[in-house]
């Protein structure tokens, strides 16, 4: 299945052009190729561009980084209670109070690439182990449906909006 057989009620409207970002990238595959050209793009990204900033407030490539890595285990912890059937509405997550939070910028690249490796290899076992009835499940989170198949489109191509904007604004 690929990010057009969703229907709409599976995710709240906002996260379409997330979705959308996701290609034509199937879910069984998609989560794996997708982090091969991810993490080639931002493993190899100029040491003197890590910690700038195009303009004040704006993240550092590094909190982009931790942020991206950050949303993904936000979004498959959700994942993994909707596909076990657990109807508790789950509540949203502050991407600004996470980033002014999270001390990227005392990190090394490579400490954040290891980490993104180790939560995609972590959500790439999590859905090899979803059956398709699991998949198609459908909860409640930020007040939205949210379906666990979803999920993965949203995090392919929040990643893939993430790299596009390190591309346009930072390189």
């Amino acid at each position: 299945m690929t990010a057009k057989d969703l229907s709409v009620t599976e995710y709240n409207p906002y996260y379409k052009t997330y979705i959308d970002k996701a290609g034509t990238l199937d879910l069984e595959n998609g989560l794996k190729t997708n982090f091969e050209a991810v993490d080639a793009f931002l493993s190899n990204l100029p040491n003197d561009k890590l910690e700038y900033r195009y303009e004040e407030g704006k993240w550092t490539i590094k909190e982009v980084i931790q942020h991206i890595i950050d949303t993904e285990r936000v979004f498959t912890y959700r994942a993994l209670r909707i596909a076990r059937k657990d109807r508790t509405p789950l509540p949203g997550f502050d991407q600004d109070e996470f980033a002014l939070n999270c001390d990227a910028n005392r990190r090394t690249l490579k400490s954040l690439m290891n980490e993104y490796k180790a939560v995609r290899m972590a959500t790439i076992a999590l859905y090899d182990s979803f059956t398709e009835e699991m998949l198609m499940e459908i909860g409640t989170a930020s007040n939205s449906a949210l379906s666990v198949r979803a999920v993965a489109f949203i995090t392919i191509g929040h990643e893939n909006h993430h790299c596009k904007v390190i591309k346009e604004r930072y390189l």
